[in-house]
């Protein structure tokens, strides 16, 4: 639960004019998920494991806010 919240609380203050909320869910069975709406961002079942808190980050940037620049955690610009 605390490497949740840690990555909650990175969503909320790098898209904190975007993001209206984030929620934290208790679940069982070690399920982690992380939705935009009705968009599944991360799945720990389908993507195998926790993310890296740069890929979440561009996951979520990309449904919310493609044109914002995550500074040194952003992906390097394909040609």
């Amino acid at each position: 639960m605390l490497r949740a919240a840690w990555m909650a609380q990175e969503l909320l203050s790098t898209f904190e004019k975007e993001l209206g909320e984030v929620a934290l869910r208790p679940g069982e069975g070690g399920v982690f998920e992380v939705h935009v709406e009705d968009h599944v961002v991360w799945s720990r079942t389908r993507d195998g494991g926790f993310p890296e808190i740069k890929e979440l980050k561009q996951r979520v940037r990309d449904l919310i806010a493609p044109d914002k620049n995550l500074g040194h955690t952003d992906r390097p610009v394909s040609s």
